[in-house]
């Protein structure tokens, strides 16, 4: 099994509930072909950086799953038959990809509290 990392760009006229929709078809296109997901965000609304069919907006969400490659197709084939999909990427992840996946995910707080630590401050006159 591959692990991939997809982020697609929902159209920005959307009410919550219809992008929770989208999201939910999409993840649904996954668990029934056998995917595994192995972590979803939404990133919210964000503007783009060129227009793509009139909208200057969207909504970002991104799946990191695994699965086989054939997988990959069928999800892109729902993402192009889907109105409401502005753009999508997905991209096979390699061992160092996944490894910093996963410590953006979950980062060491044993270092972060070693670097917070302040000295007293010592006044020299």
């Amino acid at each position: 099994m591959n692990q991939y990392e997809t982020v697609f760009i929902l159209t920005p006229v959307l009410t919550e509930e219809m992008v929770a929709e989208a999201v939910g078809k999409f993840r649904q296109v996954l668990e029934v072909n056998g995917a595994e997901l192995v972590h979803q965000e939404s990133w919210g609304l964000k503007q783009m950086a060129y227009t793509i069919r009139k909208k200057s907006s969207g909504f970002y969400h991104l799946f990191e799953f695994k699965g086989d490659a054939g997988l990959v197709d069928k999800l892109e084939l729902e993402f192009r038959r889907d109105e409401r999909v502005l753009r999508f990427l997905t991209v096979s992840l390699d061992k160092h990809a996944v490894l910093y996946n996963q410590s953006r995910r979950n980062p060491d707080r044993k270092s972060k509290s070693k670097h917070t630590q302040t000295e007293p401050a010592h006044d020299q006159q």
